[in-house]
C-alpha cells in the first residue's frame, strides 16, 4: 500500500486552527479564517465579500505540502449553494482541503 503524503502546518498565530479531518475516510478539512481587528486582536465579525470581488483572509497557518502534491480549497457544498463561497488565500500559502495525514 502506498504511505499517504503528510503536510506539515506551522502556526503564525497564537489562535489558528490546525485543520484536521473530521471523520475517518473524509476527504478534506474545514479551514478557519483568522480576522483581525484594528488593535490586532482576532475579531468574531468575519469578512463581508462581495459577489465577484476577491479578498485574502488570513489562516494564520504556513504549510509544507510534498514535491508532486497540491492543496485546494473547495466550497462545502450546503454552505457554497446556499450564501456562495470564493477562494481564500494568504501571502506564500496555498490552501488545504485535500489530503491530510
Amino acid at each position: 500500500m502506498t504511505e499517504k503524503p503528510v503536510i506539515g502546518f506551522q502556526k503564525l498565530h497564537a489562535d489558528a486552527v490546525i485543520p484536521q479531518l473530521a471523520t475517518p475516510g473524509a476527504a478534506g478539512a474545514d479551514l478557519h479564517a483568522i480576522v483581525l481587528n484594528e488593535d490586532g486582536e482576532v475579531s468574531q465579525d468575519g469578512i463581508v465579500i462581495m459577489p465577484l470581488s476577491r479578498v485574502l483572509v488570513p489562516t494564520g497557518l504556513a504549510m509544507d505540502i510534498p514535491e508532486g502534491y497540491e492543496v485546494q480549497l473547495r466550497p462545502r457544498s450546503g454552505l457554497a449553494l446556499k450564501h456562495g463561497l470564493t477562494s481564500v488565500s494568504y501571502t506564500h500559502l496555498t490552501l488545504p482541503t485535500t489530503p491530510y495525514v
